[in-house]
């Protein structure tokens, strides 16, 4: 699946959420996804959060089958900024 595909698969939750605060999805060489508020793009920008993780793990995170505290534990995925802002995305994925 390409960066843009999970871009429209996470478009409603987002869209709908009332998340606040921005975070950049970097999936190292695959492309990025920004969430802004509620909306979503996949053109790279500063954000109060950058996590970083392959786009397989992005995949399974969305899905539901990888937990985003196993994916930091084991270190799959790595934050850098606001931890808070991560934190406060389990609404939406």
């Amino acid at each position: 699946m390409s960066v843009e595909a999970v871009a429209d698969k996470i478009r409603s939750r987002v869209e709908a959420s009332g998340f606040h605060g921005s975070v950049k999805f970097d999936t190292v060489g695959d492309g990025v996804i920004v969430i802004d508020g509620n909306t979503i793009s996949t053109t790279d920008a500063p954000a109060d959060c950058t996590i970083t993780l392959s786009l397989d793990d992005l995949e399974s995170m969305i899905a539901g089958d990888l937990s985003p505290t196993t994916a930091f534990m084991t270190g799959k995925l790595k934050v850098d900024g606001d931890m808070s802002v991560a934190m406060a995305l389990s609404q939406i994925l």
